[in-house]
């Protein structure tokens, strides 16, 4: 008998959302890193796995344009290169696990950082520090952030991008595990922004806790 296959969450999510295909293998991937016996090492190992994938599909929704090569055997192959120049930009902490997935696929990538924390007497997301390429707003953005909980974090780093001059349709999020509720929030606020997530959970608790999850994916990445 076939392994069974894992399904697409049964809600809508906004157009401008795309995941990874929900196959076996990334189920699989995701158990794993769910699994709260899973050690340190393997969570790092595995989840690392899941964000390739992201990257790699994020990079599917830049434009390109033709180019035409010559081969060694001496043939021309009519191919494609990416339109502009790219840039990741990780939100701090967790964000920064992101980073090295981003730089193993696109060699010499510029990296900018956002640090939000949520300010304890409004419980909002307040900006204490940025640190981005000068030439950002020339760049397409890949916005790395592993959870999407109720999207306030996302959508303040997507404030600070815009105010440094980064059109919105430039901008493309990637994140290893979503819910519907910060989808949809985010999306409505930003509807050009592009969301690649690995997985959408679907239900967000009182405590803005996305279940079944995984943890806090920071807590689990660095401490042993």
């Amino acid at each position: 008998m076939s392994s069974p296959q894992s399904t697409p969450a049964p809600f809508d999510i906004p157009k401008n959302v795309f995941t990874l295909p929900q196959t076996t293998q990334l189920n699989a991937l995701y158990t794993i890193i769910r699994d709260k016996t899973t050690s340190r090492g393997d969570f790092v190992f595995y989840s690392d796995r899941i964000i390739r994938l992201l990257v790699e599909e994020g990079l599917n929704h830049l434009p390109v344009v033709p180019i035409t090569v010559e081969t060694p055997t001496g043939a021309s192959y009519n191919g494609v290169g990416f339109e502009g120049r790219i840039c990741g930009v990780s939100i701090l902490r967790a964000g920064e696990a992101m980073e090295e997935g981003l730089r193993k696929v696109c060699r010499s990538v510029r990296i900018g950082k956002i640090l939000i924390q949520r300010d304890e007497e409004t419980v909002q997301p307040k900006l204490f520090y940025f640190k981005l390429p000068p030439d950002i707003a020339s760049r397409y953005v890949l916005l790395l952030d592993p959870m999407l909980a109720t999207g306030r974090t996302v959508m303040k780093a997507v404030e600070v991008l815009l105010a440094e001059g980064v059109p919105e349709d430039r901008i493309v999020f990637v994140n290893v595990m979503s819910n519907p509720v910060g989808l949809n929030t985010v999306c409505t606020r930003f509807p050009e922004l592009k969301v690649i997530t690995g997985w959408i959970d679907p239900i967000l608790n009182e405590k803005s806790w996305i279940i079944p999850g995984l943890g806090d994916f920071g807590d689990r990445r660095y401490c042993s």
